[in-house]
């Protein structure tokens, strides 16, 4: 019966691999997948933040390259209808936040924004494998943690002639 019991648990599981897995969709339906070794092999830089009274340093991939799997514009490349764009982040609890592109682009915003998988030199445990983290946030709300998927959705952008800008 033992043997039964444990049997069942092992299809059901969740493989590890899974887990360890961040899936990026782009705009234009371009599809990727990181893996942790991934991330792992990309430059890092380094990002402090506070959170709670706790100061906490990440390391972790700048948000632009990682969309840039993704086909995601980058720089000069945002603006006009691209500033329509919105990039979704989903946790494994299903927790979601969204920010628009030019917020996670260094050329419009001075704050960095990184899919991080290190705190303090250590491998992310319970926030991770990955986790998004927002420099200068006043509130940790939008440094979602355990995230699995980054999605690139572009909004409709009809406009009237002559209006905007």
């Amino acid at each position: 019966m033992k043997v039964l019991i444990l049997a069942a648990c092992a299809i059901f599981a969740v493989s590890p691999a899974a887990a360890q897995t961040l899936s990026l969709s782009g705009a234009a339906g371009r599809q990727a997948t990181l893996t942790t070794a991934d991330l792992a092999a990309m430059p890092h830089v380094q990002v402090t933040t506070r959170a709670h009274g706790q100061t906490h340093v990440y390391d972790g991939v700048m948000l632009g390259d990682v969309l840039a799997r993704v086909g995601a514009p980058r720089g000069e490349a945002i603006k006009g209808p691209e500033l329509a764009t919105v990039v979704r982040f989903t946790a494994r609890d299903g927790y979601q936040v969204v920010l628009d592109l030019a917020q996670t682009d260094p050329v419009t915003r001075a704050s960095r924004v990184i899919v991080a998988d290190r705190e303090a030199g250590a491998p992310l445990k319970d926030d991770g494998p990955f986790r998004l983290v927002i420099e200068d946030d006043l509130r940790p709300a939008r440094s979602a943690r355990q995230i699995e998927k980054i999605e690139v959705l572009r909004l409709s952008t009809t406009t009237k002639t002559g209006e905007g800008h």
